[in-house]
């Protein structure tokens, strides 16, 4: 929610380059955080492997997609996604 406006206004990338850029900050991190959590915690395979599963489909779904959408559509669509969210939690 921060890091691809941030990449956006604070840098000179071109916006399909913006993505990949985050993701690749992301991937790295979210690694690091799988072993730490796994190492202290244990994982939590059972309540994760939904959305695992969901995640395949809707990454395929958004290979496909790429460079087909309006990057103006994309952005209000995560904007909704993220007031949503926001809105079941507080709730």
């Amino acid at each position: 929610m921060v890091l691809v406006p941030a990449l956006t206004s604070l840098t000179e990338l071109p916006e399909d380059a913006v993505f990949p850029s985050s993701v690749s900050i992301i991937l790295p991190i979210c690694v690091v955080s799988l072993a730490v959590s796994s190492q202290t915690s244990g994982l939590p395979l059972q309540t994760a492997w939904p959305y695992l599963l969901g995640s395949i489909p809707g990454g395929l779904l958004a290979g496909l997609l790429d460079g087909k959408l309006p990057v103006k559509w994309l952005h209000r669509v995560l904007g909704g996604m993220i007031l949503w969210g926001g809105m079941r939690y507080l709730c």
